[in-house]
């Protein structure tokens, strides 16, 4: 798609912009080695003086740079701040353990010294969505960074601005070149970068397809990858849950950011005994939501950020009408300028429908209703994607069989899911492999180097 700035709030486009040139690529590529080569000869102390600047940045910066977010992606601005915030505590979790995270590791042998070293791999390719333009972009920069690699941008097409804004940060923050880059490229454009011999390793956050595709690339290059795909996930609520804040927890955590959230709760499995209850209250809650002005204070659901997501969401929930799920509120496009759609709530979804094996990026809830704790799991298991769930439920006996048995990277209990920098982060099956944040994902792009010495 066209690099530029289609304003969610509007439908139009404000700015466009001109690919980075082939030439520009190979002259951008080879500043990035020898960047790297700079970076990461610096005692790692040094470089944390250099995130810290980042903190600084962000900090001073906040307001301008939440009110692009808004601008681009149509997130509720009040949303868009806590989003720098976010990012700024991934900075400041690295600033305070990443040099801990990377000390030697020291192992008995009958040799002298047995030991393993982390060090850097080159650079890294980031290739990043539009849903969280900074904190996305922050989740592998960061660790990346820390580590000594230097790191290549290939944002989503339609948050070019951020992206820039991102560039000129690490400009004004006098890094040394190359150690950042930003590439404004289509998506078809990518291979090449992928499979330059300059690009030691690939992070990716985005679609299914979009993974498989840069896997195969970079597997025929013999690269690093980290893909960090789509989620289906389940919110399991058992009988014995707290149903009031239960149901409080789970509109917040469906309709932030329009239900455009990788680990957002997107299929409702109900125990029968409580599914009624729940779902009245859910849909009391969901009525005093309001849709509109991204600006205003008092919106809770912004614009869908693309037209072809606005799209595709209609067409997962007609869909699945037709093949018998109910239709309790919303459903429809909303009759004014932008990307707007009605907050939605569906029920009697099931397998075969598009709102229970697709990953539905906007603003509905499928619920499904279960007769007991091991349909339960069968159901939260059945789908091709394996990110995140949670399961709410007073009985912590009855949290750890769901712990045990349910297929994904990441459960909460009693809690929404979300990332904390100090917890890694990633999914298993369709949604992808390897683990961000944390000290697991610092380590992702490092040589783990084996030393013995006699």
């Amino acid at each position: 798609m066209p690099i530029q700035t289609v304003n969610p709030t509007t439908g139009k486009i404000e700015k466009v912009f001109k690919p980075t040139t082939p030439l520009q690529i190979t002259k951008k590529l080879e500043q990035a080695k020898k960047g790297q080569h700079v970076w990461k000869t610096m005692k790692i102390a040094k470089r944390l003086t250099y995130i810290q600047k980042i903190v600084r940045y962000l900090q001073k910066n906040k307001v301008q740079l939440a009110k692009l977010v808004t601008k681009e992606m149509g997130r509720a601005y009040k949303d868009s701040l806590a989003e720098i915030d976010k990012s700024i505590s991934i900075c400041e979790f690295y600033v305070q353990n990443g040099e801990k995270f990377l000390q030697e590791y020291h192992v008995p042998t009958e040799s002298s010294k047995s030991y393993i070293r982390y060090d850097p791999l080159g650079v890294i390719l980031g290739i990043m969505p539009w849903n969280y333009p900074f904190t996305q972009v922050m989740k592998p920069l960061i660790p990346v960074l820390v580590a000594g690699n230097a790191f290549v941008l290939k944002h989503a097409s339609n948050v070019p601005q951020c992206a820039r804004a991102i560039e000129k940060m690490f400009a004004e923050l006098d890094f040394p070149p190359g150690v950042f880059t930003n590439l404004l490229l289509e998506g078809k454009e990518i291979e090449q970068v992928i499979a330059d011999d300059r690009i030691a390793g690939v992070t990716l956050t985005g679609s299914e397809q979009t993974g498989a595709r840069v896997a195969e690339v970079a597997g025929k290059n013999l690269k690093k990858v980290v893909l960090e795909l789509g989620g289906s996930d389940a919110f399991v609520v058992l009988e014995d849950a707290d149903i009031e804040k239960t149901v409080t927890q789970a509109v917040k955590a469906r309709f932030l950011n329009a239900g455009q959230t990788c680990n957002s709760p997107k299929r409702f499995i109900l125990t029968h005994k409580i599914a009624k209850q729940f779902t009245d209250l859910f849909l009391e809650q969901v009525a005093k939501l309001k849709v509109g002005d991204p600006f205003d204070p008092q919106t809770d659901v912004g614009p869908m950020a693309q037209e072809k997501l606005y799209d595709k969401v209609e067409k997962q929930i007609n869909d699945s009408l037709k093949k018998g799920a109910r239709l309790l509120h919303g459903g429809k496009k909303m009759k004014r300028p932008g990307f707007f759609y009605e907050i939605t709530v569906v029920d009697k979804v099931k397998k075969g429908m598009p709102l229970f094996d697709e990953e539905v990026f906007g603003p509905v809830s499928s619920f499904i209703t279960v007769k007991n704790d091991a349909e339960a799991i069968r159901v939260a298991n059945d789908t091709h994607l394996g990110l995140s769930a949670s399961v709410w439920t007073q009985n912590l006996d009855r949290a750890h069989t769901f712990i045990e048995q349910l297929h994904v990277g990441l459960v909460f209990v009693n809690q929404s899911v979300r990332s904390d920098p100090r917890l890694p982060v990633g999914g298993v099956k369709k949604s992808g492999y390897g683990r961000e944040l944390g000290e697991f994902g610092i380590k992702e792009f490092t040589n783990i180097k084996t030393i013995v010495i006699k």
